[in-house]
């Protein structure tokens, strides 16, 4: 009999929990004829989540709770999910009740045809998102061409996809450009994004912004290419500047003043050149931070119904 995984990574979603479990039970549990358990992983919350997680873990054994010693990310908590589970395939679903419930099951009946990943793709959303919008145009032109145009957050991945991830052991990274990078047989499930009704978003700008850097300086060359055409534009510039300062000098009929414009110049290669040494020095500082291999994500506490005991 097939097994299914539901990963859950929580961060700060005490007050969802509850009414998240209860959706899945009614709409997955209560109707389904395979074997199924709940992997929670809290990535460092700091308020109740993981006391509720523990309670729900007493009320069905199915539940498997980890607890990680700090907030790693999303990335670090669906990975470290993914590896605790023992299903033949694991959906990875969001703690906040945005997408239907439903969805797993659909993406379930998929992989059973052979899809080794399927994504549930948001095809509308109530709570419109203008960075979303921005970040999914980008990532489809300039890294990762199959990024589906409404994006994903839920997907399926099946055991042989898992193995593949947990190989690749990225930690500044994006998990779900990853799983198009694996290009393994897909599919896709669309569905409306709804408005969170519990609880607030820590979803913030530095999150956002670090997740643009992760995906452009992972599956893109368009960092360098940037900084390449940049350099190109200012050498260029500086030739034709250099022309024009020398036929005025020798044409004598055309008044050579440039202390501002040299230094507006100049602040302007200065500034091509930071940027150059800030953009190298990312890569630089990534692979330095690949080079120390420490882990994704350190395991602070385990907590399981057959066990009674933290």
């Amino acid at each position: 009999m097939n097994k299914l995984s539901i990963v859950i990574p929580v961060y700060y979603n005490q007050d969802n929990l509850v009414p998240l479990y209860k959706d899945i039970k009614e709409k997955i549990i209560d109707v389904i004829d395979f074997e199924y358990e709940i992997v929670m992983v809290d990535d460092g919350s700091q308020d109740n989540s993981w006391e509720v997680m523990c309670q729900l873990a007493q009320q069905d054994k199915n539940i498997k709770n980890i607890k990680l010693s700090r907030n790693f990310g999303s990335h670090a908590a669906i990975l470290c999910g993914l590896s605790n589970c023992t299903g033949d395939c694991a959906v990875v679903k969001a703690a906040d009740l945005q997408e239907p419930t439903e969805l797993v099951l659909e993406m379930y009946e998929s992989w059973k045809k052979g899809n080794n990943v399927v994504l549930a793709v948001r095809e509308n959303r109530e709570d419109k998102s203008l960075f979303s919008e921005l970040y999914y145009w980008l990532t489809r032109k300039v890294a990762l061409p199959d990024m589906p145009k409404g994006g994903f957050d839920v997907f399926l991945v099946d055991k042989k996809v898992i193995k593949v991830l947990e190989a690749l052991d990225e930690k500044n990274s994006a998990i779900t450009g990853q799983i198009l990078w694996s290009g393994f047989k897909t599919d896709k499930i669309y569905y409306t994004r709804k408005t969170r009704e519990i609880g607030k978003s820590r979803w913030t700008l530095k999150k956002k912004i670090r997740l643009v850097s992760d995906t452009l300086f992972s599956f893109s060359n368009l960092p360098i290419t940037a900084v390449t055409a940049i350099g190109a534009a200012s050498c260029a510039g500086s030739v034709i500047w250099m022309l024009y300062v020398l036929a005025a000098k020798f044409m004598g009929n055309i008044p050579v003043e440039g202390f501002t414009t040299l230094v507006i110049f100049q602040l302007f290669s200065f500034g091509v050149i930071m940027l150059t040494l800030g953009i190298l020095g990312n890569y630089i500082w990534r692979s330095f931070d690949a080079s120390r291999n420490r882990p994704v994500y350190i395991v602070e506490d385990r907590y399981e119904y057959k066990t009674n005991k933290e």
